[in-house]
């Protein structure tokens, strides 16, 4: 079974910053958009950022000018930078490998904003 492995959650303070991280296996993540999306206690998942294959990058309105995604091709790694944390911005966030007829997750990672 494909799996997505994923890092970096944690519990941090308002305008603090995490960086998470999602490795998927050489064969997936060089054909895959790699992004993640995020689910909040009592709400929706909700599309956070992605990049596709060639670097581009999406983010959404919420998040953006905060959090950045990139990724390594050496390490077939994605990560999400997220700068200038907020309360709003806790949430269980999960990584996604993108490959247009299928897509593929990661466990979640618990990303806490609190004084």
């Amino acid at each position: 079974q494909v799996q997505l492995v994923e890092s970096g959650g944690g519990l941090v303070q308002p305008g603090g910053s995490l960086r998470l991280s999602c490795t998927a296996p050489e064969d997936i993540f060089f054909r895959a958009t790699m992004g993640w999306y995020r689910q909040a206690p009592g709400k929706q998942r909700e599309y956070v950022a992605s990049i596709n294959s060639g670097g581009a990058i999406s983010v959404a309105d919420s998040v953006k000018g905060r959090f950045t995604v990139s990724r390594d091709n050496d390490k077939y790694t994605a990560y999400l930078q997220m700068d200038s944390l907020q309360p709003a911005d806790t949430a269980v966030y999960y990584c996604i490998a993108d490959l247009g007829s299928a897509r593929l997750g990661g466990q979640g990672t618990q990303v806490t904003v609190s004084s």
